[in-house]
């Protein structure tokens, strides 16, 4: 290239991990286009009246499946569980599905473990949703209801907007379900723009925390009940981005053995939200600040956590079961500044691709 040419425009290390993250509210917005849809596969779920929601994924998508657990036990009052794919995949173990529900989560749709999952379930009985970024993918092909995630293409590793929007269509799916999918897509449009008047000041908040951790290479991360779906969402993050150990934990699973290993140097970010389990997060972190961890707090409740050096609210939403959607904007956002602060790339962390090739 002749040196007097342009250069091509090359987005900066971490640029398009923290536009996506910008980006969520608008994500949110396109996959409320598809209502009409949710309301659908709702009906159908609602005609099966599973005697267990089945859900599976990899990675980020597994995280979501843990929040489904939550939506739909709290919502239709169904049992839901995260799956193993291996029993069914790799020891082919045979199960009576005909009365139950699959729904897989993969941004792609081209893990090749969970289309065969499908695939199999299918085939036992199953009704079988996919969620998915890509609705031409073999994920697609393979599920009964595919709803598109319409979360827009997504270029960095680390995700973000899928992710976010994957909590949106467990929520959509369950409340519809339970015969209140009109209110929940109207309660998604207000967490879209209370997401959106906070994105800003969250991003000029985890500066701080990002910089003193700086040297940091382990940290736990703990909720509970749903907000254990974003705790292993942030330490996820924080694991593919920044290199760092992080450990996900219940606020209960912290003083059965792993609080011992608690010091002055080892931080632990805590999700707090205005809900039924707030009061074993007060008691988890309790323990926390008695080992003498840094502590930053985060989520509705953030302030309610007493010793927090950095403290990180989000606001509420309409209703407490989707203040996961706002409490993992923090950690993301964190996990941006941590990964720059390290001189790290969040965009291409090392030895990882888009797709999980889980064979």
């Amino acid at each position: 290239m002749n040196a007097a040419q342009p250069k091509p425009d090359r987005p900066a290390p971490g640029d398009l991990f923290l536009s996506e993250i910008r980006e969520q509210p608008d994500a949110l917005l396109r996959l409320l286009e598809h209502e009409l849809e949710f309301q659908t596969v709702s009906r159908a779920l609602a005609e099966r009246a599973p005697t267990a929601v089945r859900l599976v994924g990899h990675g980020t998508s597994d995280a979501a499946a843990t929040f489904g657990t939550y939506a739909f036990g709290l919502l239709p009052g169904w049992t839901a569980l995260r799956d193993t794919i291996s029993l069914t995949v790799y020891y082919g173990a045979t199960f009576d599905l005909s009365s139950s529900v699959v729904i897989a989560l993969s941004q792609s749709g081209r893990t090749p473990d969970v289309v065969d999952y499908v695939q199999r379930t299918r085939r036992r009985g199953a009704l079988t949703v996919a969620l998915t970024n890509e609705p031409d993918s073999e994920l697609a092909a393979a599920a009964e209801a595919t709803i598109p995630l319409s979360a827009g293409p997504e270029r960095s590793v680390a995700a973000s907007k899928t992710y976010l929007n994957q909590l949106a269509a467990l929520a959509l799916l369950a409340g519809g379900a339970a015969g209140r999918g009109r209110e929940f897509a109207d309660a998604l449009r207000a967490v879209a723009e209370l997401l959106s008047v906070a994105l800003g000041p969250l991003e000029q908040a985890v500066s701080a925390p990002a910089l003193a951790f700086a040297y940091v290479g382990r940290m736990y991360v703990i909720g509970r009940g749903l907000e254990f779906a974003t705790a292993r969402e942030v330490a996820l993050k924080l694991t593919e981005t920044c290199r760092v150990a992080a450990e996900p934990l219940t606020a209960t699973d912290l003083a059965h053995g792993p609080v011992a290993a608690l010091d002055s140097l080892f931080p632990v970010w805590t999700i707090a939200s205005h809900d039924e389990s707030l009061p074993a997060v007060i008691e988890g972190v309790a323990r926390v600040r008695d080992a003498g961890a840094t502590i930053v707090s985060s989520g509705t409740a953030a302030g309610e956590i007493e010793g927090a050096a950095y403290v990180l609210p989000v606001p509420d939403p309409p209703y407490p079961i989707l203040s996961p959607l706002l409490s993992v904007v923090p950690g993301q956002l964190f996990a941006a500044a941590l990964a720059r602060a390290k001189g790290l790339d969040p965009d291409h962390p090392e030895r990882l691709t888009k797709v999980t090739l889980a064979r």
